[in-house]
């Protein structure tokens, strides 16, 4: 071994990750124009800090290996905070835990580098999370900044033996700077257990909302499922009575086995953009697309407009990870001209972009054609449009 080896491993471990944090991002041709994807993914487990990875001390690391290793970064919340870019990224170790870390750009596509430590999640007292990921990020009327994650904790009613069976809640917790957090009690809901919860920005009827999804177990959501909306009047100990499906799960379509909101909608003048994941069942798995609706601009609990199908699916390479066949997103960022930046993940691996406009979700949302659950619909569908293009193709 060469008594330089320490010295010539680190730079070149230094070298790789420098080029890949600064790496510039450029758009693809968008075949359906809803939105273009950034060529590159912006977040992957080589984005991981070196500090975070390796033992600096050649005394205590004279190979220079990794002392804690990661498996990947998705699935992350977004906000845009005096002006930079912020993604709250669920990281997650080889040792399958996960928890949050931000990750700052200067201009949303590229260059994102995460802060110097990972977020520091208080616990609740007595009750430990075994696990935390996925958290949507909402600004809120009240001042503060929103996280709400599911928390996941052993089932304690499961049989001796059983190191499998889990409970899933929405854990809920608020800041002023992503940076100091504090952990409030977790959502209690009267509907089973909660995954993909997230809160509404706006007060409503001088109360907080949530969008929800309820489910029978940790994987499946059996009776229940859909997406939805509930109230509370109290924060601090949040407790939805009533949950009113807004958009249920429903046979033969991209959402029959489940569905759930991403991130918190967006206003706009003619409704509320929502964008949301559908599953379903295929042979080789559970299949995660991303799919979008419009709602009322005073009733943000009713659905107005929702194009049939997926708007987003994994393509070539974004198929491939930890769990096949999926993306996900849970966050969004809305620039001041109406540049709208999506953020999903694939696989269960890693983070991407895709770029649209308000101008174009709405045209998306309002013009698309509804699923009206047959194929012999659909093809009535597509002879209309035909139809109405002959006179523009002579």
């Amino acid at each position: 071994m060469s008594e330089n080896h320490f010295r010539d491993r680190k730079n070149a471990v230094t070298d790789r990750y420098e080029k890949l944090v600064t790496l510039k991002n450029e758009l693809t041709f968008s075949e359906n124009g809803y939105y273009k994807r950034y060529r590159n993914p912006i977040l992957t487990r080589q984005h991981i800090p070196l500090t975070w990875r390796y033992d600096f001390n050649e005394k205590t690391n004279p190979l220079f290996m990794e002392r804690i290793s990661y498996n990947a970064v998705f699935n992350a919340g977004a906000i845009k905070l005096d002006g930079r870019y912020l993604l709250v990224a669920r990281v997650e170790g080889v040792d399958r835990k996960s928890f949050f870390a931000v990750a700052e750009s200067p201009n949303g596509v590229d260059n994102f580098r995460f802060w110097s430590r990972p977020i520091t999640m208080p616990q609740i007292d007595g009750n430990p999370d075994t696990n935390v990921y996925d958290m949507r990020v909402t600004q809120h009327d009240d001042g503060y900044i929103y996280g709400v994650f599911c928390t996941e904790r052993k089932d304690l009613t499961a049989p001796a033996g059983d190191t499998s069976s889990a409970v899933a809640a929405a854990g809920i917790a608020r800041t002023k700077d992503l940076k100091t957090w504090e952990r409030l009690p977790d959502l209690i809901s009267h509907a089973g257990q909660q995954r993909n919860v997230v809160l509404f920005p706006h007060f409503v009827n001088g109360s907080y909302a949530f969008f929800t999804r309820p489910q029978d177990g940790f994987i499946d959501t059996g009776s229940g499922g859909g997406i939805g909306w509930g109230l509370c009047n109290d924060i601090t100990h949040a407790e939805v009575k009533d949950e009113l499906i807004i958009d249920a799960k429903t046979y033969h379509t991209i959402y029959e086995v489940k569905n759930g909101m991403g991130p918190a909608p967006i206003r706009t003048e003619k409704g509320w953009l929502n964008l949301a994941h559908g599953v379903r069942n295929t042979a080789a798995g559970l299949r995660y697309v991303l799919y979008m609706f419009l709602t009322d601009l005073e009733r943000p609990w009713v659905v107005t407009h929702k194009p049939a199908g997926y708007f987003l699916a994994p393509e070539a390479s974004e198929r491939v990870g930890d769990v096949s066949n999926v993306v996900f997103s849970n966050g969004w960022i809305k620039d001041d001209d109406g540049r709208i930046l999506i953020y999903y993940a694939s696989s269960d691996t890693r983070m991407h972009v895709a770029e649209t406009s308000v101008d174009k979700l709405l045209d998306y949302c309002i013009n698309t054609p509804e699923d009206e659950l047959t194929s012999a619909a659909s093809v009535k569908r597509i002879n209309e449009l035909i139809d109405n293009n002959i006179q523009y193709m002579h």
